[in-house]
C-alpha cells in the first residue's frame, strides 16, 4: 500500500506546487501585461505625473510672483504714506506759520485801532477840556467882574472894558499855574 501510496502521490499532481505549464503560461500572461501596461499606461500615468508637477510647479511660481507683486505693491503703499504723512506735515506747518501771520496782523490791526481809538478820545478830551476851559472862564469872568464892582465899587458893565480885565486876570492865573504844572 504505500507503494500504492507513493505511486498515487506521484502521479497526483500537488496542490501546493503548480504545474510547469501553469507557471509558464503564468509567466507569459504576467510579461504579457507588463508589457502592455508599460507601453500604455506607465506614458499616461507619466503625462499626468508631468502635468500635475508642472500645474503645481506654475501654481508655485504664480505664488512668488504673486508674492512679489504684493510686496512691491506694499512698498509702493509704504512710499505713498510716507508721503501723504510729509505732505500733512507740510500743509501743517503751512496753516501754522499762516495762522501766525493772520495772528500777527490781527494784534497789529488791534493794535492800529487802540492807538486810533485812544487818539480819537484824547482828542474828543481835548475838545471837552477847551469847551470847559471856555466855559469856566466865561464863568470865571462874570465871577470876577462882579466881585471886582463890588470891591472897586464902580461898575463893570462896559463889555471892552470887562473882557480885558477878564483876561488880564486869566493870563496872571494861567502863569502863576503855569510853573505849578511842570
Amino acid at each position: 500500500m504505500l507503494t500504492e501510496l507513493t505511486v498515487l502521490a506521484a502521479e497526483e499532481p500537488s496542490p501546493v506546487l503548480p504545474h510547469t505549464s501553469e507557471i509558464i503560461l503564468g509567466l507569459v500572461a504576467f510579461l504579457l501585461l507588463l508589457g502592455i501596461l508599460w507601453k500604455m499606461v506607465v506614458p499616461r500615468f507619466e503625462k499626468l505625473y508631468t502635468e500635475r508637477t508642472e500645474k503645481i510647479e506654475g501654481g508655485i511660481n504664480k505664488a512668488e510672483q504673486m508674492q512679489a507683486q504684493a510686496e512691491e505693491n506694499l512698498q509702493k503703499y509704504k512710499d505713498l504714506l510716507a508721503d501723504a504723512n510729509a505732505a500733512a506735515a507740510r500743509i501743517r506747518d503751512d496753516a501754522r506759520i499762516e495762522a501766525e501771520q493772520i495772528r500777527e496782523e490781527l494784534r497789529v490791526q488791534a493794535q492800529e485801532e487802540a492807538a486810533r481809538i485812544v487818539a480819537q478820545g484824547r482828542n474828543q478830551l481835548e475838545a471837552q477840556r477847551a469847551q470847559i476851559v471856555a466855559e469856566l472862564r466865561a464863568d470865571l469872568g462874570r465871577t470876577a467882574v462882579e466881585l471886582a464892582s463890588r470891591i472897586v465899587g464902580e461898575s463893570l458893565e462896559d463889555e471892552a472894558r470887562r473882557r480885558g480885565t477878564v483876561d488880564r486876570f486869566l493870563e496872571e492865573l494861567d502863569s502863576v499855574s503855569a510853573p505849578a504844572k511842570k
